[in-house]
This record gives structure tokens, C-alpha cells and sequence, in this order.
């Protein structure tokens, strides 16, 4: 097949844990490759963010990204990118009357919406992923949600036009049930993990004097890093380190550095918090492996792609019960499920870990299994295979409505589903 898969603020060449890179670009990355890897040819489409940027990257075989002249080109908040969504649609639009894909993936919501206005136009099936909802985001955020105000109605259109809607866990389709997007529109496939780089085989990065509290991620507000500062307080041995953000070099400058800091330093726990700012992908494993137990406790997550890395490292993992954590981190046999923004049951479930060495070693030896078996990113992009087959036959059939989902997967090219 000759896929397009549109992601329009979160390019696979970032890096992540910058501002607005995160597991969205990391997701698309993976599952690019990994159906390119299958004999499948993968466009991915971004928008074009600076101006030394090649029109096109190709980055494997099979396997390319193309930078969409949408906007100005240089660095914008995802925010801000909406009035310039109809340029991006345009152009797709035009290259697709003479570059046809069999399919089309996008990816967030207004990568949705260029899609769509783009492959009604050359008759293309469209296939989206949402990776975060604006309902949801509104509901945790209230007033401090920057999101352009008509998303969520975007969302539940995109939701109704598309062939299908791949939602990474089943708090994302109870939610678009609310929303009156058909259940029968959905199929339920979770973001995946790369076990070949993250395993428990990989040498710590370091053995630290007195046990180490890991929180990876995004410095902004609802990935609670707050919550694991706060649960220091009752934790008197225990270190946390921070990893994401901006470069080590320029953390002093990060308003949510400062305000994380001034915390610490109020709770009397400042000289056990560190924090080091973006780390590259090929360092992550072995700083994760460096770790007594992995700490994600998010207000809301769509998914929860740093926790399901951990678990492949084989690091017991504490997790805020939320999003996609509550099926990926078996609570009692992975890790454990906290209430998200609760720093005592937060302390409480980290105490219980650290003073039992023998159920570290268990929650980690499940968690590494687990990982490997359902999240392996060759199963993921099975699923999503077996997805792009039903929607091409259902328009053979001359269907016009969305895909019956729960007929049964369709063969999938290149690859036995197991």
C-alpha cells in the first residue's frame, strides 16, 4: 500500500521532550518504520517549521518525510497553527491529485482536518488517530486550556467523517461515545513500545548511592511532577530525578523549572531533586534501568507512553490511574495505580515499593513480559495494517458509511497478525 500519514505539528525527525514534542512524534516515528519495514511505502507529512528544512527527508527505505509550506517556517506553538490548516490541506490536496495514496493516517485533530478536506476531494479513505481530546483537556485545564476554541467541535466532525478511528485505549471511546461518534467507527489499537532498545538487558546508566525516583517527560503542568516532589516529604531517602524539558544548559531560563524548584525548596526537599533536562532516545534506557521504580502520575494522559517504556525496562512502575495507564500498568502485578494529583497515596504506594525488594524485582519481570508481548511495535502496526484493509474494502463494497469494526480483523499485508 502506499500510505500518507499526516501529522501536521509532531514530526518524527524532532526531538522529543522539547516543547510540543513528545510521544505523538515518537508514535508516528515508530510506526512509520515499522510498515515501511513490511514493504509498504510511508509518506509522513509535517508542517515545514524553519526554513533550511528539506522539502523532503528520506529516512529509510520505503519510508519519507515531507515538510508541508503551511505557515510561517519556524517554530510555532501547536496552538497557533490552526489558521494556517487550510494552506496544509491545499497542498496535500494538489499533490494527491497526481500522487494518489491508497490511504490516509493522520494524527491529532487538525491533522484530521487537512486530511479530511484533502482526501474527500481525490476519493481517499482516512484513518485517525485524536492521541489527546480537547474535551478531556478542557475538563482537567479549564481556563489555562490555550486549545483554539473550536476543537472539540472539530473533533466529534472529524470523528463522524472519517472511515475509521483508531483510539490508543478504551477511556478514549467511552469518551467519543460522548461525543456521538459511532462505537462501531472505532477500534481500539494502543501505542507501542520499541523492545529492542528498551529491555531489561540494558547496563544502568549509573548506580546511585540511595534509591532513585524517575520522572520522564514534558515539563508542563499536568504531567505532575508536582505530585512526586510533594511525595518526598515522606520519603526521607529516596532521590527523584527529572528528565525532559529544555537542554541541561538552559533549564535556568524554563519558567516550569523555576516553579518545580521553588516547590522542592518549600517542601524541604530540594536537595533531592534533580533535574537534567531533554535527554536523547538512546539515553533513556539506561537511565530508566538506573531507577528503583518509575514515576508517571499525570492529571490525564491519552495513553502513557513513558510508563509502557519503563515496564519494558524492567522497572516497576507507579502510575496515576489515568488514560491508557489503567491498561497498560496491571496494578499489583507491573506496578501500581495511584489517584492522580494525591501525593500521600503517591508516597504510600512508593514506600510499599521500595521497602519490598522482591516485589520490585516481580512487578519488573512482568512488566519487561508484558511490553514485549502485547506493545512490540510489530504487533501495533499489524493492527493498524489490518485497520487501512478494512476501510479500502469497505469502498471496494461501495460502502459510504464508517467500517464495521467488529466483523473481525481483515488479513493484513506483510506480516501474520498473532
Amino acid at each position: 500500500m502506499k500510505i500518507a500519514m499526516i501529522s501536521e505539528h509532531a514530526s518524527p525527525l524532532a526531538v522529543p521532550g522539547a516543547v510540543d514534542a513528545g510521544g505523538q512524534n515518537v508514535h508516528v516515528g515508530a510506526l512509520a518504520r515499522e510498515i515501511a519495514g513490511l514493504g509498504h511505502e510511508v509518506t509522513v507529512y509535517t508542517r515545514k517549521d524553519r526554513e533550511d528544512a528539506p522539502d523532503t527527508v528520506e529516512i529509510g527505505p520505503g519510508l519519507s518525510v515531507v515538510h508541508v509550506p503551511a505557515g510561517p517556517a519556524a517554530p510555532i506553538s501547536k496552538d497557533e497553527i490552526l489558521p494556517w490548516i487550510p494552506d496544509f490541506g491545499a497542498w496535500l490536496r494538489d499533490r494527491w491529485v497526481f500522487d494518489r495514496p491508497d490511504v490516509v493516517h493522520s494524527h491529532f485533530w487538525m491533522s484530521g482536518v487537512a486530511a479530511l478536506e484533502a482526501a474527500e476531494q481525490v476519493r481517499v479513505p482516512v484513518v485517525h488517530t485524536y492521541h489527546a481530546l480537547g474535551s478531556v483537556k478542557r475538563r482537567h485545564q479549564g481556563s489555562a486550556d490555550a486549545s483554539p476554541r473550536d476543537r472539540i467541535k472539530a473533533e466529534a466532525s472529524i470523528g463522524r467523517r472519517a472511515d475509521a478511528i483508531i483510539a490508543t485505549c478504551h477511556d478514549e471511546v467511552d469518551e467519543l461515545i460522548r461525543m456521538r461518534v459511532p462505537r462501531r467507527s472505532t477500534r481500539v489499537v494502543p501505542c507501542g513500545v520499541d523492545t529492542a532498545a528498551f529491555n531489561h538487558h540494558v547496563t544502568p546508566r549509573e548506580r546511585p548511592s540511595r534509591p532513585r525516583l524517575l520522572s520522564v517527560g514534558r515539563l508542563v503542568r499536568r504531567k505532575g511532577v508536582e505530585t512526586s516532589i510533594e511525595a518526598l516529604r515522606r520519603l526521607p531517602d529516596v532521590e527523584l530525578v527529572v528528565a525532559g524539558g529544555p537542554a541541561a544548559s538552559e533549564l535556568h531560563r524554563d519558567a516550569e523549572v523555576t516553579r518545580l524548584r521553588w516547590i522542592a525548596a518549600q517542601a524541604g526537599v530540594g536537595d533531592r531533586v534533580r533535574f537534567i533536562g531533554r535527554i536523547g532516545r538512546s539515553e533513556l534506557p539506561s537511565l530508566m534501568r538506573s531507577a528503583a521504580a518509575l514515576v508517571s502520575v499525570p492529571w490525564y494522559e491519552p495513553f502513557g507512553m513513558v510508563a509502557l517504556e519503563g515496564m519494558a525496562c524492567g522497572v516497576p512502575v507507579v502510575a496515576s490511574a489515568v488514560g491508557g495507564q489503567k491498561e497498560t500498568v496491571v496494578n499489583g502485578v507491573t506496578g501500581l495505580l495511584v489517584p492522580p494529583r494525591h501525593p500521600r497515596a503517591l508516597a504510600k504506594a512508593l514506600r510499599t515499593l521500595l521497602d519490598d525488594p522482591v516485589r520490585r524485582t516481580a512487578y519488573g519481570i512482568a512488566g519487561a513480559d508484558r511490553a514485549k508481548v502485547r506493545y512490540g511495535w510489530g504487533r501495533i502496526a499489524s493492527e493498524t495494517l489490518a485497520v487501512y484493509d478494512e476501510v479500502l474494502s469497505a469502498r471496494r463494497r461501495g460502502s459510504e458509511g464508517a467500517v464495521v469494526i467488529g466483523a473481525g480483523p481483515a488479513p493484513v499485508r506483510g506480516r501474520r497478525q498473532r
